[in-house]
């Protein structure tokens, strides 16, 4: 399968620092490698409605936007989460469509499991913090998610900034930023499991 990335960037803002630490990564990337940028600001999913415990649990998200995200997850082998840090953690948009990948799973006829599984998440975060183990819930979130999903999990490209162009100053991240999708991921698992 060629490589597909889909960035979904998870910020309230447009051109943040996550997501210019994310186009700084995607630079590196062959020119074969197609990219789909798709903003949660831009295109905001509807409050998620968790219904497994009800009888209808099944039916799918109805609307164009849950179906955009739908068929973008879906078609993408590589998946990168460009949500700044927020209060420790990843964004409210974010983690709505994180939420969304539970409807998913209960989806008739999609798969949505079996489809993720070996395909690779990645992380992107800018942080105004410059000690990087305040995003370790950021990290767990992506990690974690990848890991029930039976994932690939390439890591958390981490970057320092609050104003706007902040992590253009991050010669580091920027450094890394360079080799982070060339690295090879490995299979994601949960903290409890063995190396």
């Amino acid at each position: 399968m060629t490589r597909r990335f889909l960035f979904v960037l998870g910020s309230s803002r447009t051109e943040g620092n996550t997501e210019l630490l994310a186009r700084r990564a995607a630079e590196q990337l062959p020119a074969d490698v197609e990219q789909q940028w798709l903003s949660l600001a831009e295109h905001p999913l509807p409050d998620f409605v968790d219904l497994r415990r009800d009888s209808d649990h099944v039916h799918p998200p109805t609307g164009s936007t849950p179906a955009l995200f739908l068929d973008a997850t879906l078609a993408a082998t590589d998946i990168v989460i460009a949500s700044p840090v927020y209060w420790y953690s990843v964004s409210g948009l974010t983690k709505r469509y994180l939420d969304y990948w539970s409807g998913w799973l209960r989806t008739p006829g999609i798969d949505f499991k079996a489809t993720l599984a070996g395909r690779t998440l990645w992380g992107v975060a800018a942080l105004a913090d410059a000690e990087p183990s305040v995003a370790d819930p950021l990290v767990g979130t992506l990690n974690n998610s990848a890991a029930y999903m039976g994932m690939r999990f390439g890591g958390v490209l981490l970057g320092n900034g609050s104003r706007r162009g902040d992590v253009l100053a991050d010669t580091d991240a920027l450094a890394r930023a360079k080799t982070f999708f060339a690295q090879d991921a490995p299979l994601a698992r949960f903290p409890y499991q063995a190396a």
